[in-house]
Order: structure tokens, then sequence, then C-alpha cells
């Protein structure tokens, strides 16, 4: 992609709001389990009158967990379908106008208009677009604003939490069979995006099932939008469980990175962060996979870290299982050690470890 193609100039991912059953529980578990601190709050207190938004922060990452006070209205309904998900994921621009105008008009359905909002700390720019199922793209500039987050809501007086977790490595999205190439192109041609990496079902395949997935990054190569869609294979995916459950396309899973994963997810297991299992037999062949790390294998093991290698260096990864009970939005924790993939290497062990909990479900 050439510099004149880059016209949303994202400075980075703004913040992640999810739509939720009960925002003031969902926050004391990512509180407790994963180290957030809340940070604001917007809600009746704050002449809010239809929902209550509690802003999570650590490192570099935002997450508002929203709900609904009442049953009726688009909230109420989209956690009616999908249970707790993301709704939002929110862009910082430089300028969201243009970012409005050339999206909507190569293609992309508009949400929200441009418009400002104010408070005594500033004036916020945002508009939205739609992306896919009922997930959209807010674009933010907060260059004119001095506050917390945004006008409507107050802050609690707490400092972001230090934790482990840095920022948003990627988000991934699990979209029905013939769709990928459809969302593929519309980050390239609405939004700018270019394909960054291609899997198919011969790299990401078990005995039982498969799925297909590309990579879309925005011009720095900061946002990285994975798009997944289920392949034939002889049981269900796990992207047709979370369609399945989801009912529809959405956000599967938010990788976040840390520098020091193994610090980090012993201090997320000891908090009641649930993982994925590996056999120790993943460990057996791991230095003649990946070659000399600097991490003790025993260690990794002992908390079921995943490590890949590519040409760049190599990354540490693992996946929690879902944390609602619809079998639907998971976390990734990742360090990269110079490695900018996404641990083709561990594809199989990683289905298989997620086929083991769909076979609990009885839903493999």
């Amino acid at each position: 992609m050439s510099a004149n193609d880059d016209f949303l100039k994202i400075r980075s991912v703004d913040h992640v709001e999810y739509w939720v059953g009960n925002a003031r529980q969902a926050s004391f578990y990512y509180v407790n389990a994963f180290g957030f601190t809340v940070t604001g709050y917007a809600g009746l207190e704050t002449k809010v009158r239809d929902r209550a938004s509690y802003l999570l922060q650590q490192g570099k990452i935002r997450f508002v967990m929203t709900a609904p006070l009442s049953p009726e209205g688009p909230i109420a309904e989209h956690v009616h379908r999908h249970g707790d998900g993301v709704k939002d994921i929110a862009l910082e621009v430089e300028d969201v106008d243009r970012a409005y105008q050339e999206t909507t008009k190569r293609g992309a359905r508009g949400v929200m208009e441009p418009t400002t909002l104010t408070d005594d700390h500033g004036s916020i720019r945002r508009a939205a677009i739609a992306t896919y199922g009922d997930t959209i793209h807010s674009f933010i500039d907060r260059s004119k604003y001095k506050g917390p987050f945004l006008p409507g809501y107050k802050p609690t007086g707490t400092r972001p939490a230090d934790g482990p977790l840095l920022y948003v490595d990627h988000m991934v999205g699990n979209v029905a069979l013939g769709d990928m190439n459809k969302y593929v192109a519309y980050y390239r041609d609405v939004m700018g995006f270019s394909q960054f990496q291609h899997f198919d079902d011969k790299d990401i395949s078990t005995e039982y099932s498969a799925l297909m997935s590309k990579v879309m990054a925005d011009g720095s190569g900061k946002v990285k939008f994975p798009i997944n869609e289920p392949a034939d294979g002889k049981r269900k995916s796990q992207i047709e469980e979370y369609l399945d459950y989801y009912k529809g396309a959405g956000v599967q899973h938010v990788a976040l990175a840390t520098s020091d994963i193994i610090s980090t997810v012993a201090r997320l297991r000891e908090s009641g962060v649930p993982f994925i299992s590996v056999p120790y037999s993943y460990y057996e062949m791991l230095e003649e996979r990946v070659g000399k790390i600097d991490e003790d294998k025993a260690a990794l093991a002992k908390l079921g870290i995943l490590v890949d290698r590519d040409e760049e260096g190599y990354l540490l990864q693992l996946f929690t299982k879902p944390v609602q009970d619809r079998p639907t939005v998971f976390y990734e924790v990742i360090e990269r050690k110079g490695s900018r993939g996404f641990g083709k290497g561990n594809f199989k062990a990683l289905f298989e470890a997620i086929e083991r909990e769909q076979a609990l479900r009885g839903n493999l």
C-alpha cells in the first residue's frame, strides 16, 4: 500500500466497547481476573439515561463495558441476540470527517455521522461505520480533548493499572462460510488496509475441522484484523460453534500484548482466568521445532504457553477459554520476540486443544 492509500491515518485502537448484560459485574471480573482498573463511569449519575458504562484501563488498553438500563433498545437487543460481545472497535484517527467521508464514499454503511461531543475538558470529534455482523468501527479524534476519556464520563479518581498487559496486538473476526473474502475486500477497498498474511485449511486444520484466515493491516502495520471463516471438515469447527452461539459474525478474540508472558500468564491463572490446556508432548520437540529461545522450557510447559518462530524471530502465546457462558469471546496473551506472525506452527496444537473443550460442551 502506498502512503496515499492510507487515508485513515489510524493512530491506535482507541478503545474496545463491549455490550454486556451487567456492566458492573463484567467490570468486576476484568478488574479482579485480568488486572484492569475502572477509571471512568457514565450512567444515571452523569445524566446518561439509557445505559451504564465503565471504562477499564491497563497499559494502553481501554475497554468499555456497557449495559442497558431497560429491556428495550439496541443495547438490550444486542445482548439478547449475541450475549456479551464486542460492539465497537474504536479507532483514533487524524481526521474523523475525512475518515467517514472516504469510507462511506467507498461503500461503508454509515452508523453515526461526524459529531462533536463537548464538556469542560474540550471536544471529541466522532463518527462510526458498520463492519461484519453488528460490529462497528468508531472514528475518534481526541486532539482537542484533555479529559480522561469521552464527554459524559466522570473519572473515578483511580489511576490506570500498570499491569502486565500493554496494548491490543490484534483482534480477530469470525464470519460465515463464503464471507471472508467479502470482508477482506471491505477492509482493502473501503478502509485502505492491505493483506498482511493468509492461512488456508492446509495451515489450520485437524482431523475433524478446519478454518481459513486472512490478516488485514492498516498502512502503519500496527492495527491488524484477521478475518476467519470455517472450512469443510468432518465435524463442527470452532468458527461454526462461535457463529451458532453468537448468532452471527463478530469478534472472536482480542490479543493482548505483554513483555513477560511467563509472569503474566502465571498471574492471570492465579487470578482465575481459565486457559486452554496443551499436552506435555507439545514441549518434547519444542527446541527442534523453534530453535533456541530465551525462556525456560519447563516454565512454558507448566503454564501451557505455545511458541512459534518465523524468519523475523519468535513469539509466545496462550489462549483463554471463553470468558462468558456462551462459547464465544476469548483472549490471547502474546509476547513478540521479533516475529510479526500469528503462530502458524501452533495452529494444529491450538485447535486440537480447542476441540477438546468443544467436545466437553457437546459441540464438536
